[in-house]
């Protein structure tokens, strides 16, 4: 099935009030910064999609990308491991007026959370967290003389990733540390919407290159010049 979609617009149009949204990226590194302002585009427009729950390594930085949403006021809640950045106004406004809420999860647990989602394991043990403010009403667990903390799997109902290549069927390809989170998160979610630098026809993409393949992805859109956050962030840039 071809999963190709003509915009950006199109591509996140099925995101709705209230969902929870996975975001691909490392800071700037993989953030899919189209399909994010295309959004905030529509929420503009329409009012819709609020109430988010998102799920990302950072929780924005300066005035663009996942700063822009929450500066917007489209973001309830927010789960990262680093809410902090070079520029976190954004989120630290919101967060000091009551307006956002925040879970801290550390970041490996984070990332195994999301893989737990992606592979059906709902529950998982981790030394990470035990002790602190992290685990608190948690189950916790001996295990050879170690404390451990249960932790549960992370699911959502979409997910944004940005790859390098795609083809037709949403097979992808990631350029180097770009690659990121997207995986695991395009496993956990139920629908994952990819912007891709380059789509190619079938057999464009040597099979024993493909990261993520096509049974995870949903809608595939061509950004053919991707945005780079830190060069927008250089240049003081505002999605407004």
């Amino acid at each position: 099935m071809d999963k190709t979609v003509p915009d950006v617009a199109a591509a996140v149009a099925e995101i709705g009030d209230g969902m929870s949204v996975m975001v691909g990226g490392f800071g700037g590194s993989g953030a899919p910064i189209e399909l994010i302002h295309a959004l905030i585009d529509r929420f503009r427009a329409t009012g819709s999609p609020g109430g988010l729950t998102l799920v990302n390594n950072n929780a924005g930085n300066g005035r663009i990308g996942l700063a822009a949403m929450i500066d917007a006021g489209m973001v309830a809640k927010m789960i990262c491991s680093f809410p902090r950045s070079s520029d976190p106004r954004a989120f630290t406004q919101k967060y000091l007026a009551g307006e956002i809420a925040l879970e801290i999860v550390p970041q490996g647990t984070l990332a195994e959370r999301i893989r737990a989602g992606g592979a059906g394991i709902p529950a998982f043990y981790t030394p990470a967290g035990y002790g602190t403010d992290v685990g608190k009403g948690k189950p916790v667990a001996e295990f050879d003389g170690r404390m451990y903390l249960q932790e549960r799997w992370l699911k959502a109902d979409a997910t944004l990733i940005k790859a390098e290549t795609a083809d037709r069927l949403g097979n992808l390809t990631y350029r180097k540390a770009a690659r990121n989170f997207s995986p695991l998160m395009a496993a956990a979610a139920r629908l994952t919407i990819v912007q891709a630098t380059r789509i190619v026809e079938l057999g464009g993409i040597d099979p024993e290159h493909v990261v993520t393949p096509g049974i995870f992805v949903d809608r595939v859109v061509q950004v053919a010049a991707p945005q780079q956050e830190e060069a927008l962030i250089r240049q003081g840039a505002v999605y407004a």
